[in-house]
């Protein structure tokens, strides 16, 4: 579904490849505008899109490897969650960890989302764990290879 004022020109998510697992995310700003972030900055830059997600499943936002890589643009709460009972419009958390200002333009792919099932545990406590060969070893306790 669309959001009001939305531009509908941009179509929806789409798959840039045949073997792609994520679809990408437009910016859709309002005034068909552009949203300039400089270095440290944050927005949330919407979409235009709301989503009714299946029962069972989640949609994952994903950053763009590209952007990340030639920009340091992230997706700071990567990967972001959206529920399946979730129905508010579809916003990107982004952030510039580059150097310099980015500018957001428009239409442009910001970031990419993943539809993927989900399974729901249930909880116990117990009064002892079973013991494994790593153990209660944290950070770093399995070697550097």
């Amino acid at each position: 579904m669309w959001d009001d004022g939305a531009d509908r020109s941009l179509g929806l998510p789409a798959y840039a490849s045949a073997g792609a697992a994520g679809a990408d995310l437009r910016a859709n700003l309002p005034d068909r505008g552009r949203l300039v972030l400089d270095p440290g900055a944050r927005a949330l830059v919407p979409t235009g899109l709301r989503l009714a997600i299946p029962d069972g499943y989640e949609v994952q936002i994903r950053p763009r490897s590209g952007l990340a890589l030639k920009h340091g643009i992230i997706l700071p709460n990567s990967p972001g969650t959206i529920d399946a009972d979730y129905r508010g419009p579809l916003g990107v958390i982004v952030m510039n960890a580059g150097s310099d200002p980015f500018v957001i333009a428009h239409g442009m792919r910001i970031a990419q989302m993943v539809l993927a099932p989900v399974l729901r545990a249930d909880f116990a406590t117990v009064e002892a764990l079973p013991d494994t060969a790593r153990g209660g070893g944290g950070f770093g306790s399995t070697g550097v290879s």
